[in-house]
């Protein structure tokens, strides 16, 4: 369901609320004059439209809480994958090691020797003794090195986890607060049967119109493939450095997959729902996994890659993907089951 809708739907409940709350208090104060009646509806109209305005801020803060959790939900995915990776070639690289060391014992010193003193002059001889004694060196380090790496993402994948579990614990007090404040309007109001029923004939009446749109969309672009132009964004140097690095921590390291990214980042720039500014769409609350686990600082403090820089470059300057032209939201695609263009390992939609 996309913002509008959402808003509009809430905004309607609120209303509808705010109806059925008047109506229930007017058999009480039908016998009182106007003034006393219009005082007292204006104060029950007041006290219900401050609770559903509580209730509308709480949703967005739910909203913004499911979205972080499937966003990491997605990434703890990713995290397990390179985990994997690393055990694996970790094991390799210890197959290896025995496999020499095997084959060393096997032979016995004299292979070694016979090695050393098939040395023509001295120079040779001190060259292949250090031969010798770096192939195990090697071996130590090379397996150190694997081990510090799954280590690493290992303690990334803890971070993560520890970071969903909180989120799901918020998520759980909204839950709880949005359900109290409920409660509280529900003893306002006492018949919405009749607005129930018009508010879900326009949840449907919105809901076909929005398919036909999706349908319309979907069949005017079928097939298209490529690049379209979009908006010129003024952006310093700092904020394509900024993007760019964020496109290294999101996209595949190739061309299309990270001028995706950057088209849905230009769409939110472009749209009056999110900040008109680079800078500032990265930073909106909640939004990019990496900016809240220090993955976007790690790859700043790193150093976009050249094709990051390219691709931001290119979006900046009016560039975008054409088959996501009209998304505003992406996640990784092993770990969802959300509809929508697959580009890398990313899926793009058009809202939440």
């Amino acid at each position: 369901m996309d913002i509008s809708k959402k808003r509009w739907l809430q905004a309607g409940l609120a209303l509808f609320c705010s109806v059925a709350v008047t109506l229930s208090a007017l058999p009480a104060l039908a016998d009182g004059d106007i003034e006393s009646l219009e005082n007292q509806t204006s104060a029950l109209e007041n006290e219900l439209a401050g609770i559903n305005q509580d209730i509308l801020d709480l949703n967005d803060d739910i909203n913004t809480a499911e979205m972080q959790i499937e966003i990491l939900q997605g990434e703890i995915g990713r995290t397990s994958d390179a985990l994997a990776e690393a055990e694996t070639n970790e094991q390799q690289q210890y197959e290896d090691m025995k496999t020499r060391i095997k084959y060393m014992y096997e032979n016995g010193n004299a292979s070694l020797l016979e090695m050393l003193f098939s040395a023509e002059d001295m120079t040779d001889f001190l060259n292949k003794a250090d031969f010798i004694e770096h192939l195990s060196e090697y071996d130590r380090n090379a397996l150190n090195e694997l081990e510090n790496i799954h280590q690493e993402i290992a303690d990334q994948k803890t971070a993560l986890e520890e970071q969903q579990a909180s989120m799901v614990d918020l998520q759980a007090e909204l839950e709880k607060k949005k359900t109290e404040l409920q409660a509280k309007a529900d003893e306002t109001s006492t018949d919405l049967k009749e607005v129930n029923a018009k508010l879900e004939q326009a949840k449907e009446e919105e809901a076909r119109r929005l398919a036909a749109e999706e349908e319309s969309r979907e069949t005017s672009t079928s097939g298209s493939g490529g690049t379209t132009s979009g908006g010129v964004i003024n952006a310093s140097v700092d904020e394509i450095t900024l993007m760019a690095a964020l496109l290294d921590c999101e996209a595949h390291h190739d061309y299309d997959a990270m001028l995706a990214v950057a088209t849905v980042i230009m769409n939110r720039v472009e749209d009056p729902r999110f900040p008109n500014t680079i800078k500032g769409v990265i930073f909106a609350k909640g939004q990019f996994e990496p900016v809240w686990t220090g993955r976007l600082d790690a790859a700043l403090d790193r150093g976009p890659t050249s094709l990051a820089v390219e691709v931001t470059e290119d979006a900046v300057n009016g560039k975008r993907l054409a088959s996501v032209a009209d998304c505003y939201f992406f996640l990784y695609a092993p770990y969802t089951d959300r509809d929508g263009v697959i580009i890398g390992d990313n899926v793009f939609f058009r809202s939440w």
